[in-house]
């Protein structure tokens, strides 16, 4: 069995298309085809289900998968850490992330102080991180609501409020602060289902005692604005987007009293680099900076 078997396997499992999976590794597709078979007979079952051209993972297959990917996942992490030794690396990040302003500034930061520091960063979904985050195919992920799993270890690295943002000819517009349940009947501007942003939404009216009346779903934040100009109706928003609005005018909730938290989370049996290990610090430093301006500057207002 070699190295080269198993992660020609892992692309073919990943994809379950010969083709693509031999165009992706830049070979000839008989040629990935020969080195599955002979995998499959070092193994001495078949691993795929093939009929015609269509290849699926079969049972064998998904059980192989598994270990295969938590081997070759040791071995990155092997090599990382003697390089680590050696002294040899520049470094390397792998994190995914949200779209959220406060992370793409922070990993900017990050980068201008440390430019030898190779980063990948993907925007994903939250269960696109969770399962990157337990194959080990990044260092560290970057979300809400906080992960509570085995095997993954994290901090929580900011807390933000969660205002309701209004026209600013509404008849609330003069208010500083309400109460959520007074806005019961109000129309609302929503981010669509299965997004976690509308998950603690739909929370919070749930507390206040009411399912929101939604006249407008969109896909991210960005869009909301459009539709508040047009007086469709009211939405939530982060309070760290409120130099995105400045037309319009942001209300703080009291009752219940709305946030939402962060958290970067990483797997606690993956081998963390000099250079992951620095920018964790980093993280957690600079969100605890944003977190103490914001502290301060509510206290002012107040």
């Amino acid at each position: 069995m070699e190295l080269l078997q198993l992660q020609y396997f892992c692309k073919v499992a990943k994809l379950e298309h010969m083709t693509k999976a031999a165009q992706e590794l830049h070979i000839a597709q008989p040629a990935l085809s020969k080195t599955i078979s002979r995998l499959e007979e070092h193994v001495g079952v078949p691993l795929f289900d093939r009929n015609g051209r269509q290849i699926q993972l079969n049972a064998f297959g998904k059980a192989f998968l598994k270990k295969v990917e938590a081997a070759l996942s040791l071995l990155e992490e092997g090599q990382r850490e003697l390089i680590d030794l050696a002294g040899m690396e520049r470094g390397r990040v792998m994190v995914a992330t949200t779209t959220h302003k406060c992370f793409s500034e922070m990993i900017g930061s990050f980068m201008s102080l440390h430019p030898d520091v190779q980063m990948r960063i993907t925007q994903a979904s939250s269960e696109e991180k969770e399962q990157q985050l337990q194959k080990g195919e990044i260092d560290f992920s970057i979300t809400f609501p906080p992960l509570e799993l085995d095997g993954i270890d994290g901090v929580n690295i900011l807390t933000e409020e969660i205002m309701l943002a209004v026209p600013p000819t509404h008849h609330l517009a003069s208010r500083d602060s309400i109460n959520l349940a007074e806005v019961a009947h109000e129309p609302f501007i929503c981010i669509k289902e299965g997004n976690p942003f509308r998950a603690m939404t739909d929370a919070f009216c749930q507390q206040a005692g009411f399912a929101p009346n939604i006249v407008c779903e969109v896909d991210e934040h960005s869009a909301i604005s459009h539709f508040l100009h047009a007086g469709i109706g009211i939405a939530f928003l982060p309070e760290t987007l409120g130099d995105k609005v400045n037309s319009l005018r942001l209300i703080r909730l009291e009752r219940p009293f709305c946030q939402r938290t962060y958290q970067l989370a990483w797997r606690k049996d993956r081998y963390l680099s000099v250079a992951s290990r620095t920018f964790r610090d980093y993280v957690i430093s600079y969100c605890a900076g944003l977190q103490k301006h914001s502290t301060v500057a509510t206290s002012e207002e107040k």
